[in-house]
């Protein structure tokens, strides 16, 4: 399997809900480092896996949806906890749908699979993969 791998990160807000949360029911700030990962069994007819310039401003654009702000305050987000794995599936499902829709390039429809990374930290991470 193929991969190539863009990364950017992302400041936000927000609060929980649920006694699992503890402190973190306040609202505080997070800044992720966010690694999105697209994959293939074969390379395309350029030899690449995705075009990295089209991953990386996509990925950009998808994530400036909501830096610098409260995601208690955006409509998608409303009554989600959006916790880090929460927000690894939401950005790759957005970067699935921009390949479906052809934003990344045509070649880029022989994609199988997206993976999303969130890091906190450099000792915790989450992340989710999905099927293309």
């Amino acid at each position: 399997m193929f991969s190539v791998t863009v990364r950017d990160h992302v400041m936000i807000a927000h609060s929980f809900r649920g006694e699992v949360f503890g402190p973190a029911q306040r609202l505080h700030g997070a800044t992720f480092v966010v690694d999105a990962r697209f994959k293939r069994p074969e390379l395309d007819a350029d030899n690449i896996v995705v075009d990295i310039g089209l991953a990386t401003v996509e990925l950009g654009k998808v994530l400036a949806e909501f830096n610098y702000r409260n995601l208690d305050e955006i409509p998608a987000f409303d009554g989600i906890n959006t916790s880090t794995e929460y927000l690894a599936k939401y950005i790759a499902d957005r970067l699935a749908d921009l390949v479906h829709e052809g934003t990344l390039g045509e070649g880029a429809h022989g994609l199988s699979a997206i993976e999303v990374t969130l890091h906190e930290s450099h000792v915790a991470w989450a992340g989710y993969e999905r099927a293309l």
